[in-house]
């Protein structure tokens, strides 16, 4: 049987104060980070390609329909 991709959490950055590489109303996907997470950061694909810790407190959950959502993984 083959296995399912994990089903992707997105984030929308609210606030980009001091993160230059984050863009404020853009989505960006989420990799889980427990240790982060307890901390009361997230880690995010940001602009420059490459996966960064920041504050949990300038993105909010977003729910992505399937259509969009596989748009997005198309080009992640």
């Amino acid at each position: 049987m083959a296995k399912s991709k994990p089903k992707l959490t997105y984030l929308l950055c609210v606030e980009n104060k001091d993160c230059e590489d984050l863009l404020k109303g853009k989505v960006y996907p989420l990799l889980i980070d427990a240790k982060a997470k307890q901390e009361g950061y997230v880690r995010v694909i940001d602009e420059s390609g490459e996966d960064y810790l920041y504050p949990e407190s300038i993105f909010v959950p977003v729910d992505i329909p399937v259509k969009a959502r596989e748009a997005l993984e198309a080009v992640s």
